[in-house]
């Protein structure tokens, strides 16, 4: 058995892990934003082994993402169990931009991690970033980060309605920007852990204590728990906003985000970062990694207060899972957990697995910068290098029909290897969007059922086709860096235009501008990584 534990546990876009124990087993929460379904949940009973289980918030009535702006939509899950209950607090942005966070946070209960989920119901809050505290006396607390950044405040909470006032726990820390908070109660003492710095490359967390649940508390004088604003060589970078659990035997374990830079981060962390030509492009998004938690003089330490690729595992038995096979034969009665939806969820209205025995059936949707229902089905990009390929069967009967395969970050930023018509024949052609700015290269004429592919090669994209005879790879190459965060945070002078927030997916597209019906039947698709 192996004694450590490779980080990242959750590689790609995996961000704001929450988790928590319920007797043997370990269920994790992560943030989804414009992706469905809401909230995706990953079960383990070591800690070290974790196999997805999809998302919580799995239909309108429980998450409605329609038109909601890039890396907006859910933020920060908080996932919690008490009274024989689990509890998840998740906040929904409707808009981030000019000034303004429309922001709305809800509380969802059940008995079992499967559901039945109840209603979601509004929680007040100035803020996003909203967490529950479950006291020892039977109350439950709401934790909200205050509009701006101006601090972390709590209230009492009675059946899911606010009592009194909130009380302000702490106005600010060190670093500035504190949200993502999470409170506990250890040996008498409240613990408060919060993230701070933003959640790019000066990010980190701290600590702060108090004896009473409302206060004041006091900052670990220590300095952070974890951060790698100064130590720009590690291979993890962006560490903070994290959540604390202990296993049967006291050991205790902090969840966090980090990330993986595709390139040097040089000079300090990259103030530039929104700029196209930063350093430290981040492909694969804000990711979910782990660290053994020791307790020094009263207050939790992490070794070397920075994240690391491996750490020590915890005395629990190995549980390994079953592999998920790269490729999806699209046999199974409902879409597997690799798979997310865009801003929609997966309705049989637009997809569909038996509508065809072993295919997926995607009926076109909106086109790429639409924000109500694109018909997009894809899955994280986990790895600097992999393969992503799919087999379709595609009769366009417009030109405003479309199928193909894609590498995806956001309405912006995306390129598109699909199959139209142009001047009446199917062609396959390549279409790059960057930043809004799209270009399209002509590729081939292609019949009706081609193969399709996307090798993810390191900064690099490449691309290939199959059409009845052997694979042919093209002469284009595009760069995989416009599908990282620094690259989406798009701001301007006095306009922000889109935030960072996800990671790059690889999956299957079709539109039909006209909505006129037009559908592709996917055989196959196959996403197989390197590393």
């Amino acid at each position: 058995m192996s004694d450590v534990i490779r980080n990242p546990i959750l590689p790609g876009f995996h961000p704001d892990p929450s988790i928590v124990r319920v007797g043997e087993d370990y269920y994790l929460a992560t943030s989804t934003f414009e992706w469905c379904s809401g909230i995706r949940l990953h079960h383990s009973r070591d800690l070290r082994h974790w196999r997805p289980l999809g998302g919580i918030a799995d239909s309108p009535r429980l998450l409605d993402l329609t038109g909601v702006p890039d890396s907006g939509g859910v933020w920060a899950p908080d996932l919690t169990y008490a009274n024989g209950r689990f509890h998840l607090v998740f906040s929904v942005l409707d808009n981030y931009a000019y000034g303004f966070k429309d922001c709305a946070n809800y509380l969802t209960t059940a008995e079992s991690i499967e559901g039945q989920w109840s209603d979601p119901v509004r929680l007040p809050g100035r803020g996003f970033d909203a967490a529950l505290f479950h006291d020892d006396d039977g109350s439950t607390w709401l934790l909200n980060m205050i509009s701006g950044f101006k601090g972390v405040e709590i209230q009492l909470l009675d059946g899911g309605k606010a009592v009194g006032e909130p009380t302000l726990l702490l106005e600010s820390s060190p670093a500035g920007v504190t949200e993502g908070p999470h409170l506990y109660k250890v040996d008498g003492w409240y613990y408060l852990l919060c993230a701070e710095g933003g959640t790019g490359f000066n990010h980190g967390a701290i600590v702060a204590r108090s004896r009473n649940l409302l206060g004041p508390y006091e900052i670990d004088s220590n300095g952070p728990l974890i951060t790698a604003r100064d130590k720009l060589d590690l291979p993890l970078q962006k560490a903070g906003h994290g959540c604390f659990v202990a296993t049967p035997a006291g050991e205790w374990y902090m969840t966090y985000l980090t990330s993986r830079p595709y390139t040097e981060v040089e000079n300090g962390p990259p103030t530039g970062a929104r700029d196209r030509d930063a350093t430290g492009r981040c492909v694969l998004g804000r990711e979910t990694a782990i660290a053994p938690v020791s307790w020094t003089d009263g207050w939790p330490r992490i070794d070397g207060a920075a994240p690391a690729l491996e750490v020590p595992a915890p005395d629990l038995r190995a549980h390994p899972w079953p592999d998920a096979p790269a490729r999806d034969d699209f046999d199974a009665p409902r879409l597997d957990p690799r798979w997310s939806t865009l801003r929609r969820h997966a309705d049989p209205e637009w997809l569909s697995l038996t509508a065809r025995s072993s295919h997926l059936r995607v009926t076109g949707g909106q086109s790429p910068y639409g924000k109500r229902t694109p018909s997009l089905v894809a899955q994280r990009v986990t790895a600097k290098h992999g393969v992503f390929e799919a087999g379709l069967e595609f009769d366009p009967q417009t030109v405003d029909q479309t199928a193909g395969i894609t590498a995806y970050y956001n309405s912006f930023n995306w390129v598109y290897l699909q199959v139209g018509l142009e001047q009446g024949r199917r062609a396959l052609t390549l279409v790059t969007s960057d930043r809004g700015r799209r270009t399209f290269e002509p590729i081939a004429e292609v019949g009706r059922k081609p193969e399709l592919r996307i090798v993810f090669d390191g900064p690099v994209l490449r691309f290939a086709y199959r059409d009845r005879a052997d694979w042919v790879d093209l002469e284009a190459e595009r760069d995989a860096t416009i599908l990282a965060d620094e690259h989406a945070t798009w701001i301007e002078p006095g306009l922000l235009h889109a935030f960072g927030f996800t990671g790059a997916f690889t999956g299957l597209w079709v539109q039909d501008l006209a909505a006129e019906g037009g559908f592709a039947d996917f055989d196959y698709a196959s996403y197989e990584t390197s590393e």
